[in-house]
């Protein structure tokens, strides 16, 4: 079984974020980046699969000029049988639709049984990476996955609805899976295990194309937050704080 698993960088959100000078995209310069974490799950939920029934395990992931070659070894030092990057005008924010159709383009030679990733990215505006690299790849989907059997066909998967509904399925391969949770916590590596998978592991770089995928919109402005002065915290009895809140709304004219 060959499973290929795309995974992204996106900004980390414990640092303070701020506008270019345009106000059209996050100033990226001195911003700390991290893999996704839902893609993290998708490489797990493809390295227990390995670990059960032997697959082959490929980890794929635009070139975008955000060091993607430190998450390319540690995949590697996680279990990943081989890393590629694939090449291209992908430097700053890259569409999901971009980023879909040259995945998919590299992805297409690759004999995938599954593909994996994560099923969504904190900078994801145009749509989920795992129904486009279907539609791109004219292959079956299942995102909001939480569990996955296989077997040599085909695999019945768990998709996860609102109010903790679940769904099972059965998709034949090839087939492509957004992975919302793995049924294990993403495995640690060690420094030490990365610096020797830098030394053992080839990165290969294969030329991607995302011309012409949009989404139709593009963003002109984006804005900080406005912050208010912060809340109001009432005290009192039941009774005390109740006409309080009423005489909040009648001053606001509500």
């Amino acid at each position: 079984m060959n499973i290929v698993v795309a995974i992204k960088q996106v900004p980390d959100l414990v640092e303070e974020l701020e506008l270019n000078d345009s106000g059209t995209d996050l100033d990226r310069e001195w911003l700390k980046f991290k893999v996704n974490e839902f893609d993290d799950h998708a490489l797990e939920a493809a390295l227990l699969i390995k670990d059960a029934h032997g697959a082959n395990v490929t980890v794929i992931a635009l070139d975008n000029g955000l060091d993607i070659d430190k998450a390319l070894y540690a995949a590697a030092a996680k279990g990943a049988d081989r890393v590629i990057k694939v090449t291209g005008d992908f430097e700053g924010y890259v569409s999901t639709h971009k980023a879909a159709k040259a995945l998919a383009g590299v992805i297409g030679t690759l004999g995938a049984d599954l593909v994996m990733t994560g099923v969504q990215a904190v900078d994801d505006r145009d749509g989920q990476l795992a129904v486009l690299l279907a539609h791109q790849l004219g292959v079956p989907h299942v995102t909001v996955v939480t569990d996955i059997q296989v077997n040599d066909t085909s695999a019945t998967v768990h998709k996860e609805y609102g109010g903790g509904m679940i769904g099972e399925f059965t998709v034949d391969f090839p087939a492509v899976l957004g992975i919302q949770a793995a049924a294990e916590t993403p495995r640690y590596v060690p420094v030490a295990k990365v610096r020797r998978a830098m030394k053992s592991t080839n990165i290969e770089e294969i030329g991607g194309d995302g011309s012409g995928a949009s989404a139709g919109t593009e963003v002109t402005k984006m804005y900080k937050p406005e912050t208010g002065q912060g809340a109001e915290m009432l005290s009192g009895s039941a009774e005390d704080v109740a006409a309080k809140i009423v005489e909040i709304i009648r001053s606001k004219g509500i």
